[in-house]
């Protein structure tokens, strides 16, 4: 880092404290406008905020960890949440927005009565306010740390402060970026998180094509990467290999097991507690204008985050592999390339947008946990009554506590990969619940509850070092997870009463859904669904092979598997004009002649 990196650095410091502090004063007139931005946001203000969120400084470190050692097959461990952000984008958006919640937890009151939804709510709230979300800060400051470590920031400027003193540089940025967001709330976090995305993305892009170029361009990459390393790095999928329709088998350098590849795709998705949406991306749904900007800021957010984004990263990654071969934290090798190859201001501008990801994902995380211990725990349960200043000074509170804990989880975070997959542990289970409850009255607090606690009890004890209780394959690790959490609120469910009619038609006539699980409120209430369940369940799966074959056609082309590009560009195609032609349908089919 030279006197001009500083420079960008600090002047980027300067001009995102300068307007999150001119957008306070939206932030102080209420609650709403702390934690949902007075529900006025734009869907491409809301769409790339929620991309930001996603798009921290520890998501090109996790990403070159993971093609370095599972190869690009290994991205599927968060591809495969491309299905269920599409599922959110027909099947929930509208949902959520309809609800008119500022928290998720909030919705629990909403779907269930009496004490027990009053107990989850606060249960609800309380783990992903502090442990989960702390979690998530926590991984957030340790790729800061590898980052100023590999850049050699600190000595840059003569100063050696040591391991500790560079984490406690860390935490220090991260109560800079607490005065901006408790300052101006979600309207701050949003409009710098605009800035800040793009900035991210214009640092990986200028760190592919630097590094790609240095190796000779992408001809001279695809072959080296295959001499580099002894699994099959480059294929998209784990291939199967053999002699013969009945031989084949999993190849043996497949860099991810059969097992482990089938539970992304087919449990993951849908047992994880982001099923129906996920607390951050709720808060930007609820947030917007309307339901339509809801569901296009949904659709605006899976552009960029699976069709944009990923592949400067896996670009990288595969640079890394080459240029880093016997890097003993291949995590690392992002940071090194940064400052092997770019020339100053660039560095300092690139520099800038890491620092840019970790301050949007982190200042999402203090407002998001904020907002679940203000209006679903001190709101609540302690002052029903209190004001709107009071409550606003309360998120305020609220968001240094979340700091704190989250500077504490990062004092002993080790490993990005490692901490993202206890993430998904710890929140896998309760996901067929949270999307059931929208579409069946059986549901009831009980079994939410069962499956909350449940999930998070038995992912914490599937990581827990030498126990040996779970298999080590992390496929195998997750259906045990989602199986076993499914017996217990299962029988929790049934062991339990159902909620009281009155509770049912309540949240029915509020979000109106739709689904033969409702079929009883809609007679009982006379009121139609606002949905077609069956038209967005179809544009669900029109979609899905639209992003997905969109995301795969640019990775074939680019690394030249044009067999693969072209296959996965048809399915794009068909999937888009399949689109096209469901969005022609109307939402609610006319009724037939004489039948009303």
């Amino acid at each position: 880092m030279q006197t001009i990196d500083w420079i960008v650095v600090i002047c980027y410091l300067i001009a995102t404290m300068v307007l999150g502090v001119y957008l306070s004063k939206q932030a102080s007139k209420s609650m709403e406008d702390f934690f949902v931005s007075g529900r006025n946001l734009s869907w491409w203000l809301a769409g790339t905020s929620m991309a930001a969120t996603t798009f921290s400084i520890d998501t090109p470190l996790y990403i070159c960890g993971v093609v370095a050692t599972r190869g690009i097959a290994g991205n599927w461990e968060w591809w495969s949440f491309g299905i269920a952000h599409i599922v959110l984008i027909y099947i929930f958006a509208r949902l959520w927005r309809r609800a008119e919640i500022v928290t998720d937890a909030e919705l629990t009151e909403i779907r269930y009565g009496g004490k027990m939804a009053a107990v989850l709510r606060a249960t609800k709230a309380f783990l992903f306010a502090v442990p989960i979300n702390c979690i998530g800060i926590g991984y957030a400051m340790l790729a800061m740390v590898k980052v100023v470590s590999a850049l050699q920031l600190w000595e840059s400027l003569g100063l050696n402060v040591g391991e500790s003193g560079k984490l406690w540089s860390v935490v220090a940025v991260s109560i800079f970026v607490l005065i901006y967001s408790g300052f101006s709330g979600l309207w701050g976090v949003v409009v710098t998180d605009f800035f800040q995305f793009f900035l991210a993305l214009f640092g990986a892009i200028a760190v592919a094509v630097v590094s790609v170029n240095y190796v000779g361009g992408i001809h001279e990459l695809v072959p080296a990467v295959q001499k580099a390393t002894d699994i099959d790095v480059l294929s998209f999928v784990p291939l199967m290999k053999g002699e013969g329709l009945l031989n084949w088998q999993w190849s043996d350098v497949a860099g991810i097991s059969l097992s482990t590849f089938s539970a992304y795709l087919l449990v993951q998705w849908w047992s994880f507690r982001r099923s129906d949406g996920g607390g951050e991306f709720i808060q930007r749904l609820v947030s917007a204008k309307d339901e339509a900007e809801a569901e296009k800021a949904a659709w605006f957010f899976n552009i960029l985050n699976y069709i944009i984004r990923t592949w400067p990263w896996i670009l990288v990654a595969l640079v890394g592999i080459v240029i880093y071969p016997n890097l003993e934290d291949p995590e690392l090798a992002y940071p090194k390339l940064m400052l092997d190859f770019l020339p100053p201001v660039i560095l300092g501008i690139v520099v800038a947008s890491l620092i840019a990801a970790f301050m949007s994902t982190v200042s999402t995380s203090i407002n998001w946990g904020a907002s679940y211990i203000t209006n679903d725990l001190y709101r609540r349960f302690f002052a029903p009554n209190a004001s709107q200043t009071q409550l606003v000074f309360a998120g305020r509170i609220a968001s240094i506590l979340v700091t704190f804990f989250g500077a504490i989880a990062a004092f002993y975070a080790k490993d990005i990969t490692t901490i993202f997959r206890l993430v998904i542990s710890i929140g896998t289970g309760p996901g067929l619940v949270l999307i059931l409850r929208w579409y069946w009255w059986r549901i009831n607090a009980t079994a939410e509850l069962a499956a909350m606690v449940a999930g998070f009890i038995i992912g914490l004890t599937s990581v827990i070092p030498n126990l040996n209780i779970f298999p080590s394959d992390f496929g195998y690790r997750l259906m045990i997870i989602s199986g076993s959490t499914a017996i217990i609120w299962v029988t929790a469910m049934y062991l339990t009463p159902p909620e009281s009619e009155e509770t049912l038609n309540k949240f029915y006539l509020r979000v109106r859904p739709a689904g033969i699980g409702w079929q009883k409120q809609r007679e009982t209430t006379g009121v139609s669904p606002l949905q077609n369940l069956q038209l967005d369940c179809l544009k669900v799966i029109a979609s899905v092979l639209l992003l997905f074959g969109l995301m795969l056609a640019i990775g074939g082309f680019l690394l030249l598997q044009s067999a693969t590009g072209w296959i996965a560009l048809i399915i794009a195609v068909i999937g888009g004009f399949w689109l096209k032609q469901l969005n022609k349908k109307p939402i609610f089919p006319m009724p037939r002649p004489g039948s009303e």
